[in-house]
């Protein structure tokens, strides 16, 4: 799996997220909203999710291993830093 695009798309309300992002996995699948939080220790990734009837929130789409969540959140956060930094 090759993340071959990652779109930024800054929030500009103030809280916790800071940005949605869409990603392009082989040139060939797209996943969109994933959102960045700025969380107690530090920016993470939150993967697109929708709430149930019971109120909880469920994934639609998420790395399997933890091994490709890093590698995803790894690559998303350097490209939201950049992002940032072009972006002020």
């Amino acid at each position: 799996m090759n993340i071959t695009d990652i779109r930024v798309r800054k929030v500009t309300k103030e809280g916790k997220m800071k940005a949605v992002v869409s990603i392009t996995i082989d040139d060939a699948f797209v996943v969109h909203d994933i959102k960045v939080i700025d969380g107690d220790k530090g920016l993470f990734i939150a993967m697109p999710s929708r709430k149930t009837a019971e109120g909880e929130y469920r994934d639609i789409a998420h790395p399997i291993s933890t091994e490709s969540r890093e590698k995803l959140q790894e690559q998303i956060l350097a490209e939201y830093e950049k992002f940032m930094a072009e972006n002020p």
